[in-house]
Order: structure tokens, then sequence, then C-alpha cells
């Protein structure tokens, strides 16, 4: 919301689609107030209350797509809303019962920490990131609890998951269970193999791989000692999953990078995971596997602050040209560097290694690719790990993983080919020390590529921070639709309505499904209220004033982050921070800040909507007559206030919907006392 610019299209949850057309003071019985104007079809005019901001999100569906605008005084909105619920719930009952079914699940409880696994944290050389923290005490009491865990570890490359997976590997080590670690690549195997051997050289642990650059006699012993027991570790490709994999007792299984493993494996995955404890990593989750994680059918934890001293990577877009490419190689092998250069088509490496060579003479150049004997291909790597080489060119296949702290400048050929997350991991090879990084994207003329691949090569451009993992892969949301989250049919609704307020209905699906089919699968949720937001209407001047913040666009910031406040802990902050900010704080912001309170009061009491004007309180009730709200002890509360005050109150019925007015309110000061008194009668 805070990017929101004129002309820009939003939805507002009861009107649909209309355009931003920035904020607006208008007058009320004589007293300023600042509103958002919308414009819909038709050219039919909306004026929003900044305290109903949170009604309104900024719409995104695939990017490029025009929304079509809803006119205002129809019901095809309200249609349009109902059958999206209605096919969102279908999709939200698989999920739900999917969770229902992991919860069910007795899984194995781990049990609490170990010396050994103190000593293991101990010996970790850099101090942990407070996000690292988090991840290995949520993954802790996961695995402590009774329920199998599915959680997704999000963080981006570079950012410390493989120790975090280690700690993980090593605690289920120490409970006697076995661990697989499932990897894309054959090299990833080995890497890992070598990260996980050197970390727990120490400690009782066997650590065992499989890959296709073992032979099928020392597969066959490897898989011989799982199953009797004798490897405790065991890391390897998809081959994992093949029938003659038997363990003797798998406690833990942890998969890196997910959207890199074929369907046929993911099913697989599943069958074998119903009851095992499952952390995945992952530095660009792809939008299904996020989305999952996004409505608590996973849990998600994401590391987002980056190791100190570590630098973001330069990203710059280029047009394929000789300088760039000898400069850039010079530069990195002058500073004691070295470079990947990455092309997927294996029939040009030799030519490209060619070019290189003449291009700078002093380069010693590896080649790699998947279609190498896997003994040339250790080889070469091995190589250029050890420094022997200077520049690696190769396919994608060094794209997840590979951590050579001295490779810190990446040239990536015709690059509009490749999709945002395999840029973005690629990108995550370099810059992996505290040396400044440069990664050269090299396309034909921005001109020549189509509109996808043109947004796909802005968007790594523009996301070069550290931790912009997450960012990459909302924007791939935007630019590639975000298609149903169970299986593989893509949802035309999301186009219809946005994103966000897709998540808004799928929210609500959800809640109703639980309250409803899945009583029992939820028993710690808290019951929601009956209201789920309080519209306010008042004559006074509710607003900040110019003077106070000459900036409009910092006063849009402001009220958007007003809206998102949800107690008074938070109002105390926001209102400090103005202070801080600004100077003292003038009465009509101090009005706008308790038609907040005024707002959760009127939730909590069970007004749709409260309207105070000519110092008359109007609430009105749900208009729902049958809903069970009207059993409450909050219904309660109100009428015996009612009764003890026959003079100013009055509650009837006005057009089906009840009404409450309460005379000689003359300011929000007193309209706040009024209704905490009305939630909590005195002496009751």
């Amino acid at each position: 919301m805070r990017e929101l610019k004129p002309g820009d299209y939003v939805t507002h949850i009861d009107h649909g689609i209309g355009k931003y057309a920035g904020l607006e003071k208008v007058q009320v019985n004589d007293k300023m107030q600042e509103m958002i104007r919308l414009v819909y079809a038709d050219n039919d005019l909306l004026y929003v209350n900044i305290n109903s901001l949170n009604r309104i999100s900024k719409y995104s569906g695939k990017e490029g797509t025009v929304p079509k605008m809803n006119k205002l005084g129809t019901d095809t909105w309200e249609r349009l809303k109902k059958t999206t619920k209605k096919k969102v719930k279908d999709i939200a009952r698989d999920l739900i019962k999917l969770y229902a079914v992991r919860k069910a699940q007795q899984g194995n409880a781990f049990s609490p920490d170990s010396y050994l696994q103190t000593e293991l944290e101990a010996s970790f050389i850099y101090e942990d990131t407070p996000d690292q923290e988090k991840a290995t005490a949520d993954f802790k009491k996961d695995m402590e609890s009774p329920h199998p865990m599915d959680r997704l570890i999000c963080g981006d490359v570079g950012f410390g998951k493989t120790e975090v997976a280690v700690r993980a590997a090593f605690k289920a080590v120490a409970d006697s269970k076995q661990v697989a670690i499932l990897v894309p690549t054959t090299i990833l195997a080995a890497q890992h193999y070598k990260t996980f051997t050197d970390r727990l050289k120490d400690f009782p642990c066997n650590i065992d791989y499989v890959n296709r650059f073992k032979s099928s006699k020392q597969i066959k012993e490897t898989l011989e000692k799982l199953k009797e027991g004798k490897v405790d570790i065991i890391i390897g490709t998809h081959r994992l999953v093949s029938k003659d994999v038997k363990f003797k007792d798998l406690g833990l299984m942890i998969i890196d990078e997910e959207q890199k493993f074929g369907v046929s494996t993911k099913e697989k995955l599943k069958q074998m995971r119903a009851n095992v404890d499952t952390l995945t990593l992952t530095a660009t989750p792809i939008p299904r596997t996020l989305h999952f994680s996004l409505m608590g059918a996973r849990d998600l934890s994401i590391i987002s602050t980056p190791p100190p001293n570590r630098q973001p990577v330069v990203t710059e877009l280029h047009v394929f040209n000789d300088t760039l490419i000898k400069e850039s190689i010079e530069h990195e092998i002058d500073r004691g560097g070295q470079v990947f250069f990455i092309h997927n088509r294996v029939a040009d490496l030799p030519q490209l290694g060619g070019m290189i060579h003449r291009l700078v003479p002093k380069a010693r150049v590896g080649i790699a690719h998947g279609q190498l004997e896997g003994d040339a291909l250790e080889d070469v790597m091995l190589k250029f790990v050890n420094g022997e080489y200077d520049v690696l060119v190769a396919t994608t296949i060094i794209e997840a993983g590979l951590d050579i702290p001295n490779a810190n400048t990446i040239i990536i050929n015709y690059a509009h080919m490749f999709g945002l997350s395999d840029l973005h991991q690629m990108r995550g090879r370099v810059g992996r020390s505290n040396k400044k990084a440069y990664c050269y994207l090299l396309s034909p003329p921005l001109s020549t590529l189509t509109n996808e691949a043109r947004k796909r090569l802005s968007a790594i451009e523009e996301f070069s921070d550290l931790g912009s993992g997450f960012n990459v892969a909302m924007r791939d949301l935007d630019i590639r639709g975000s298609g149903n989250l169970l299986g593989a049919e893509q949802s035309g609704f999301i186009a219809e309505i946005g994103f966000e307020m897709y998540h808004k209905i799928l929210d609500e699906a959800i809640q109703e499904l639980k309250e409803d089919e899945f009583k029992g699968v939820f028993p710690d949720d808290k019951p929601r209220p009956y209201i789920s937001f309080t519209q306010i209407d008042t004559d006074l001047e509710i607003l900040i004033p110019d003077e106070y913040v000459t900036n409009i666009a910092e006063r849009y910031n402001l009220y958007t982050e007003l809206s998102k406040l949800e107690n008074e802990t938070e109002l105390k902050a926001f209102q400090q921070q103005l202070h801080d900010r600004f100077g003292p704080i003038p009465p009509q912001v101090n009005d706008l800040l308790n038609t907040m309170r005024l707002q959760w009061l009127g939730k909590s009491v069970g007004f749709e909507k409260i309207s105070l004007k000519k110092n008359v309180l109007r609430g009105y009730f749900i208009t729902n007559q049958q809903s069970p709200y009207f059993e409450t002890e909050a219904f309660r509360h109100i009428l015996s206030f009612v009764q003890a005050n026959p003079r100013r109150c009055n509650l009837k019925e006005v057009k089906n919907t009840l009404r409450l007015s309460i005379e000689g309110v003359n300011s929000i000061d007193q309209a706040v006392m009024l209704l905490s008194e009305v939630a909590e009668p005195v002496g009751v």
C-alpha cells in the first residue's frame, strides 16, 4: 500500500476495483477531513474515510493485465466475491484436511538438547544472527513436539541455512534416529557431504552420500549400511527416493531447494514423510511453497539478517560485449579472486572458453557441465575450489549451494532465458565473503525481449539487497500469477479480484471452515470476533493538518501505518514517534488517534458502524439478526447500560438493523469514555 500512486488500481472490499486518485480534503458540516478519493467505472467517485484505509488494498494480479473496473451500486462485485469464496473454500478444505492429518498423526517427539548439541552449537565459528537463533529455536520446538514437523526455512543465499540444517540433523542423530538430506544436484551432494563432515568430525556420527559419481558397487554398500543403521546421515539427490533405499529408523528429512525437484519426486516425498519430521531449506521459495507457509499449512522461519560484513552484490544489466567481459575478468583476477561464467548450452562452452582465453590470455579456464563423466566433473570443481582455475565456464550446474568464498564475479550469458529464482540462486554463488561482488547479466537489447523476460531482469536488478530472496519470490507471484495452491490448475480469480483481496477472502474462508466443519482440529484458536471491522463516521475535524506534516506522501504513509495498528501499546508508540518527528501533537491528530480507539471498542462491543454527528453517538449492530452475538455477555452489558441510562439512551430497530443512540456526546474523547463504559459497565 505504501507505494500507491494516483492512477494505480485498488480493490475495496465492499465496492470492488477502482482507481486511486490521491488524498482530498472534504468538508463535513463545516469541518475539514482528509479522505481517499477512488474513481470507479463511468467516473463514479467514492470517498474513503481514513479510518477505513484497511478496507482497500493495492490491486496486484498478473502483471501487465488491466483489471476491469467495477460500477458502484451494482451487485456484480458481491456476486464475484461469493463465487470466489465458494471456490476458495473447496481449495482450503483440502488444505485443512492435509493440516489436520498432520496434526493428528503421532510422529516422534525428540528429547531435549543433549550436552553434545550444546557443544556442536558452541563450535560454530561465526556468531549466530538473531534470525538464525530464532530458526534454531523454532525447529527444536517442532522436533520436541509429538506431531511431525513440516517447517520451511527461507533464508537468502549464504545466510546460514546449512548451519541450521546441521544442528537439526545432529539433534536427530543424538536421539538414535537416521537423517536423509535430499539435494537437487550431484555437485551439491558432494559439497554438503564435505560441509557436514567438517562440522561433525568431532562427534559420534556416520555420514555418507549417494550420487552418480559413485560406482554401483559403492552405492550398494552404502545402502546396505543404511538399512542396517550403520549410516546416521545420508546425503543424496532424488536417488534417495528410489525403491531400493531402506532406512532402519528414519527420523528427519531435510530437503534443500525443494522447487528443483520434479512433481513425481515430490509425490514420493509426500508418501515418505507422512510422519517423519521435515525441514525444507530454500533461498527463493517458489510461490506455491511460499503460499502454503504463509497460510499456515506449513510453518515458516525467515532468516533475513545477513552475516556481519556481508555486502550486497552489485547487479548490472548489459548487452553482450567483449570489453565488459575482458575488464570484469581482469579486475577480479587482479584482486586475487575467481570468476563464474554461466552459459546454458553445453555445445557452446568450449568456444566460450576459447574466447575468454583470447580476451584474457593470463586466465586459467575450466569448463564444467552435467554431461561430463562423474570423475571429470568432480576434478574440474575441485581444481576450481582449490584455486587452480581463475574462470569456470559452466552451465547452471553450479546454481545450487556451491560455496566458494573466493569467487566474487559472476557473468550470466543469455540471462533472459532464466527464471527469476534461477537468476537469484546463481547470483548467490558470489559475495559469500566480505569482498564486494559483481553480477553481470548479459542479454540481447531489451527492446527485443518478451515483456515477462524484461520484467524478470529488472526485478533481479532491483532486488540486489541482501536478504531479498523473499521479495524475489513475491515479485515472481506478481509476474506469473499465483496458481492454485494445491494442484496444478491455475486460478483465474486472482486476476479478477487482485492478490491481496484473494488472500483476505481466503483467510475468511479458512476461518469459517475452522469454526464450522473442522471444529475439533484447532482447539487452541481463539474464537473469531463477531465483527471484523467497525466503520467510523463523524463530523469532527479528523486529519493530520498540512502545517503539521507538509508532505502529502508522508501523510498518506502515516495514515496507512495508523490503519495497521492493533492495540493500545502500538498506538502509544506511534504517538510517541509522531511527537519525536513532528513536534507536539495537535488536537485534530489526537482525535484521529482516538478514532482508532473508538474503532477497537466498537469491534469489541459488536457495532458494524459508529456515527458521531451533531453530538449524538449512534452504534449500528450486526445486521444478521440470527447472529449468536445477541446471546453473548457483551450484548447483555449493553442492555444493562441502556436500562441504567434511560434518559440519554435509545435502542430501536431501523431498516432491520438494531441501533443504539446516546445523546450529549460532544467529542471523540467522550465517545471513547462512554463506549469503554458500555463495554465494561461499572459495578458488574
